[in-house]
């Protein structure tokens, strides 16, 4: 016989987060995380992408320079805010933090200086307890620190595809990691203590820290871990980029997700010759032969020559589909460089998911200051795999046309 009877709201939740086991939270208070790790995600406001049980980075990021204890240690290409903005409610988190006697590094890629606007590198810089840095990457292997994160207090970390910058959290479609996993937190300290270091013996004219040896990954398909780049001043405890990525691709069984903002198999290049990088292609040809399922999605900044041509010859692969994603303009109007997807993340079998700050070409993986977090974990895989699914299906999302003649789009400038 059944027996049927009412209860309050908060009791109902109280019984079924008992009887089943589930993380029921406030809406207002939602996240998504598991194993010590956080998936933060950011939608273009005015677009059908936002998702309410993901936080963003801007509240993310205010509640840890809030909670800092003693130390934020902070690696940045470029910093940009704006009065008003999300970003400049972080600034001010930071700025609390160094008026607690929070001590503070700043450290940013000499190359950004010219992307980062004066107002905001001198209010980070006039900031108490906090001392700024500017690091010649290129110096080391014609690089840049391209890298987006930072670390509290040496208990947890963030790493994502979020500049420091107000568009980011506002106009741009980005992907990050709350870290509370200790040793991935302290293998990313080891990376911003060595870049620091460096910093001063590149000022210097000194011989930098090199590194010469590394640990090998015998499982990709296993546990969670960070991997770097470039390998010269990756630490010896931590997995390198380029040795992981193809074995990971290897092991793919059924599906590769992948959205990165762009794609190609050359090396990015200021002098227009651009050398070809085929460790990214041939590992997605490989899947692809093995009756893999690829999925590619790209911007629409990705629409210039001789980048169009190798999407288009990538999408004539069977088992391959290449999408462009185009975002509206904000009703604001024309914004430089944003209205764009810049996550940059990979989900394989929907079982793996790989979260980092590289875009898929030459130079990220072998010559910049990049980290990529790989977590054999299905709760997160399977939340980013929802969230391709519904980038992928919408209508920003188009497939690419091997016919067709596209107009590269200029993010700098109104046409």
């Amino acid at each position: 016989m059944l027996k049927f009877f009412t209860v309050g709201r908060n009791s109902l939740r109280l019984t079924l987060s008992c009887l089943f086991g589930l993380s029921i939270i406030n809406p207002a208070f939602a996240k998504v995380e598991s194993q010590g790790f956080e998936l933060v995600y950011n939608a273009p406001v005015e677009t059908s992408l936002q998702n309410s049980d993901l936080r963003s980075a801007a509240p993310v990021w205010r509640e840890m320079f809030d909670q800092a204890k003693y130390k934020i240690d902070i690696a940045q290409f470029y910093v940009y805010s704006q009065p008003d903005s999300s970003l400049d409610d972080v600034i001010a988190a930071l700025e609390r933090a160094g008026q607690r006697g929070v001590h503070i590094r700043f450290l940013v890629d000499k190359k950004g200086i010219g992307m980062s606007n004066p107002e905001t590198l001198n209010r980070i810089k006039s900031i108490p307890n906090l001392q700024f840095r500017v690091m010649d990457f290129s110096k080391i292997q014609n690089g840049i620190i391209h890298a987006k994160y930072f670390i509290v207090d040496a208990k947890e970390a963030f790493v994502g595809s979020q500049n420091f910058d107000w568009r980011a959290l506002t106009h741009i479609q980005e992907t990050g990691l709350r870290i509370t996993d200790l040793t991935t937190v302290q293998q990313i300290q080891n990376i911003f203590s060595l870049d620091w270091k460096n910093q001063q013996k590149i000022e210097q004219q000194q011989d930098i820290v090199k590194t010469t040896q590394h640990v090998q990954l015998r499982s990709p398909r296993t546990g969670q871990y960070l991997l770097a780049s470039p390998s010269i001043v990756t630490p010896e405890n931590t997995y390198e980029t380029e040795k992981v990525f193809p074995t990971l691709l290897a092991e793919a069984k059924s599906s590769i997700d992948i959205q990165v903002m762009q794609y190609a198999p050359l090396q990015y290049s200021e002098n227009g010759v651009r050398e070809f990088y085929a460790l990214i292609d041939n590992s997605l040809r490989a899947a692809a032969a093995r009756g893999v399922k690829v999925k590619l999605m790209v911007s629409n900044w990705n629409l210039k020559q001789p980048d169009l041509a190798w999407l288009k010859s990538l999408a004539l692969v069977p088992n391959v589909q290449v999408k462009i994603v185009t975002i509206p303009e904000s009703k604001d109007g024309f914004i430089p460089f944003a209205r764009v997807v810049h996550s940059k993340y990979m989900v394989i079998d929907q079982n793996t998911a790989w979260v980092g700050t590289s875009n898929w070409q030459g130079g990220y993986f072998d010559n910049s200051r990049n980290l990529e977090i790989v977590l054999n974990n299905p709760v997160l895989a399977n939340r980013l795999h929802q969230l391709y699914q519904q980038l992928w299906q919408s209508t920003y999302a188009e497939t690419l046309k091997i016919d067709q003649q596209y107009r590269y789009v200029n993010p700098g400038k109104k046409e």
